[in-house]
């Protein structure tokens, strides 16, 4: 394939996340596809005290740094997303079980022995109330953000990449992320074909021009990357 008929992979998410995916990417469709990483938002964290728990929630590993850095550290987690729960592991954390998305998981810790007074510890958006549906379910739950997803305006080069006709793959890892890129992207001349990772990622960018707007199968990295590359 030729470098004009290949479409850009445009990154939005965090460096270091993008980054990674670049790389996956590239391993699938060439070491020299064109990938452009301007994120929309980095994470930072909050410095929150944490209070004492048996068992943690982690639905993002991001808040996996702030936990570890903590009293907490080592303590057994449930964690949404295989690569959650490995980078969860390699911190010293003990896997109480792993689940594709929050719903699931919520499903999961409900139908294990209770463990306890459990913490999610998460960023300061989150898709779904884990720590309130565990208490409304009867189990002992509180809730603490470690970390906040800041918004990044556009690159200059991210607004060159929109404003020029032709395709444009891009990968949307949240709702957040959605959000932020409909903003951007409001007077794209672009072309982007879309590939979210859920249902609400897909809403929060439906209104922008798309040759195709694309739900992945799974919730995860992997489903994401084969559906980018079904499109290139």
């Amino acid at each position: 394939m030729s470098t004009v008929s290949r479409p850009p992979l445009l990154l939005t998410r965090p460096r270091a996340g993008s980054e990674r995916f670049a790389a996956q990417f590239r391993a699938r469709m060439g070491a020299d596809w064109p990938v452009l990483i301007a994120p929309l938002l980095e994470t930072e964290p909050t410095g929150a005290d944490l209070p004492a728990a048996d068992a943690l929630v982690l639905t993002s590993e991001q808040a996996v740094g702030p936990v570890a850095a903590s009293a907490l550290a080592g303590h057994p987690a449930f964690c949404v997303g295989e690569r959650t729960a490995e980078v969860a592991r390699k911190a010293g954390f003990s896997i109480l079980g792993i689940a594709p998305d929050a719903v699931h998981l919520l499903e999961l810790i409900l139908a294990a022995p209770d463990p306890g007074q459990i913490l999610h510890a998460r960023g300061n958006e989150a898709a779904m109330p884990v720590a309130e549906r565990l208490t409304a379910a009867g189990r002992r739950a509180a809730e603490v953000i470690v970390y906040a997803q800041v918004p990044r305006p556009p690159s200059a080069e991210m607004r060159a990449l929109l404003a020029t006709p032709g395709p444009v793959l891009v990968p949307i890892f949240s709702p957040n992320s959605g959000k932020l890129l409909a903003a951007a992207a409001r007077e794209a001349r672009a072309e982007l074909r879309l590939v979210a990772i859920s249902e609400n990622a897909a809403q929060t960018c439906s209104g922008l021009a798309a040759t195709k707007l694309q739900i992945a199968e799974r919730p995860d990295a992997e489903a994401l990357l084969d559906a980018l590359v079904a499109q290139a």
